[in-house]
Order: structure tokens, then sequence, then C-alpha cells
């Protein structure tokens, strides 16, 4: 148990200085009445000076080193739909989290193995040996467990050695809906389209229910395999 009084206490360091983190900057928001609508909209304008190439090969590269993913989703519809249409901002954005993906599996697999290994260290993480035949429940619960920042997840599954065949199909399927969501909901909370709305919201609701569904069937199926093994022979 004390093993493991480690990992919890430097995680929950680690929320209490996300959250001290983000109070104080909306704290520093508040008090000296900055304009945010008028700060969101520079920042739509410099995006769309920027253009579609240079955002969505942004988008594809810069989440792998901890910028988060929703900077890119929510603005992708309001900036370049109007140009681009929807859907093709859609398509652009599934491609560009696919490569992000990609990029790192394979920056946990090779490059950045070694530093990644000693940070878990570090921190007192130590990734658990499983059979060939568990990874793929790995992906899946690591996938659809909220509160793990996306690119921590990619990391951690190339460190598990989830082999990339698995690791991107489970990667692609539950990605891509949360994806899809956050496009459309950000064009459609910034536009006022309401209708467009709903139906983002729908879809992120069902993505919600989908993942709860299969956290709560694989912890099941773990808790089974759990027993099964302390009533064995």
């Amino acid at each position: 148990m004390a093993g493991a009084d480690g990992p919890k206490k430097n995680a929950l360091l680690l929320k209490l200085a996300i959250v001290a983190a983000i109070l104080i900057a909306v704290a520093v928001v508040v008090t000296r009445g900055v304009d945010v609508r008028g700060l969101v909209e520079q920042w739509l304008a410099l995006i769309r000076t920027a253009g579609p190439e240079v955002y969505f090969t942004a988008m594809a590269i810069l989440p792998a080193f901890g910028i988060p993913a929703l900077t890119f989703t929510l603005t992708a519809g309001p900036v370049f739909g109007p140009k681009l249409g929807l859907p093709l901002v859609v398509t652009l954005s599934l491609i560009a989290m696919t490569v992000n993906m990609v990029i790192t599996y394979a920056l946990a697999r090779r490059a950045l193995r070694p530093f990644l290994e000693r940070l878990m260290t570090r921190l007192g993480y130590k990734l658990p040996e499983m059979d060939a035949g568990d990874l793929t429940d790995l992906a899946i619960v690591t996938r659809v467990t909220p509160g793990v920042p996306f690119f921590v997840q990619n990391y951690l599954l190339g460190l598990a050695g989830v082999p990339f065949g698995r690791y991107l199909l489970v990667s692609c399927v539950v990605t891509w809906i949360y994806t899809a969501g956050f496009v459309l909901f950000g064009d459609a909370l910034l536009h006022g389209k309401g209708r467009l709305a709903m139906l983002a919201a729908s879809v992120l609701v069902l993505a919600v229910v989908a993942t709860h569904w299969a956290r709560k069937h694989y912890g099941k199926k773990r808790a089974a395999q759990r027993m099964e093994g302390e009533t064995g022979p």
C-alpha cells in the first residue's frame, strides 16, 4: 500500500497545481477587466490569417507536446467552416488527430522512451507487465477513462507496448467521435446555430454514455478475471 501512496500523492498534487493555475488565471482576468470576447475574436482572427495549412499542421503536431486538443477542435469550425465547409473541416480535423496519435505513439516507442521511463520512475509510477491479450483491454480502458489528458493517453499506450494496429483502431473509434462532436459544437457555439449545437451535444452525450458503458464493462471483466485467479488451482 505504501508504494501506491506515492503515485496517488503525486497525481493529487499535480491536479491541485492545475486547478490553482486556472483559478489564478481567472482571477487575473476578472480583476483586470479583460475583454474576453475581444481576446477570443483576436485569437480567431490570428488563426484565420495563418491559414488552414498551418492550422491543421499545428493540430497534428502540437498536442503531442501537451497543447490541449480542445484548443484546436473547438476553434476549427468557427474559423474555417465558412470558407471550407464543416464537412471538410471535420475531415481535416480527424486526419490531424490521427496523425498526432501516430506521432505520439512513435515518440513513446522510440525517441522519447528513455526520457518518459525516467520521468515515470521519478513520479513513482511503474507500467504493469501485461499479457498480449490484455493490451487491447488496456487501450480501451485508457481511452474511455475520464480526466487523463489526450497526449498522456497516447504516450502511456505507446510505452505499454500496445500493438500499433490495435492502438490506432481503438484510438480512432473513440477520438474521432469526440473530435467531430467538439468541432461541430465549437462552430455552433460561436455562430448561435441552435440545431447544430443540439446535434453536437447529442454526439458528445452519446460518446460519454458509450465510454461510461465501456469503462463499466471492462471494470467488471477485470474484476471477474481477478476472482478467477484467486479461486483457481
